[in-house]
């Protein structure tokens, strides 16, 4: 019995490891977070796997069948969507219930998509903290006022919809000069990265709202 996490490609379905597609041929069976996303990975990689879907609205309910199964002796892989499980997707609460029952657990290496946009942001990667996506209403406006005094590089992921609101929220309380990278549609055919002040690259979306799509990460300097 064992559970695998196997990163998935954050855009270019290149982007994945030979000993990924190794442990995804082997399991008995695939844990996906949207069965038809993955769905189109696996055929790209000719690999014929049972898939179970585990997402964040069924991880708690679901855990217990998923434990059952490994503890019949079943070999099992989680993937998300896109990028390493349990990063800002579901995965946490399985892998803490496996490790409780005493189930091994091994993560492999690979893509995701706060790395790429921290490493060619041009902005400090030594120290840098990894926010993930902001609170939507509760605990928001504190989380932004504590991070104004953060020295360390900070990571935040973002949807579309909301990263006018998340940019002039930034701008306002880390203030407008702060040094900062957008990066869009990482790895893909329309990879974007704007770089500039947080009021630069608030007037950049506002003037060119059209090109507000796809994965975002927010990349902003620390307190100097």
């Amino acid at each position: 019995m064992k559970l695998y996490l196997v990163p998935t490609p954050i855009g270019n379905l290149d982007d994945i490891t030979y000993r990924a597609v190794k442990v995804l041929q082997s399991v008995d069976a695939i844990l996906a977070e949207d069965t038809r996303n993955s769905g189109i990975l696996l055929k790209h990689l000719n690999i014929s796997k049972p898939l179970y879907a585990h997402h964040a609205h069924n991880e708690h309910h679901g855990t217990n069948g998923i434990i059952k199964l490994l503890k019949e002796g079943k070999v099992l892989a989680l993937i998300s969507d896109a990028g390493t499980p349990a990063i800002s997707d579901p995965g946490f609460l399985l892998v803490r219930e496996c490790l409780k029952q005493g189930i091994e657990v091994e993560c492999l290496p690979g893509a995701t998509a706060f790395v790429p946009a921290l490493v060619n942001s041009g902005l400090p990667a030594d120290r840098f903290t990894f926010e993930g996506f902001l609170p939507h209403k509760k605990g928001r406006q504190t989380r932004l006022k504590n991070l104004a005094e953060e020295e360390r590089t900070i990571i935040f992921y973002e949807s579309p919809h909301r990263l006018l609101k998340t940019l002039e929220q930034l701008a306002e309380y880390l203030t407008p000069e702060r040094q900062a990278c957008v990066s869009r549609e990482l790895t893909k055919v329309f990879e974007e990265n704007i770089r500039g002040t947080l009021a630069e690259i608030l007037l950049h979306y506002q003037t060119n709202p059209n090109t507000i799509k796809g994965e975002i990460v927010i990349v902003v300097a620390g307190k100097a």
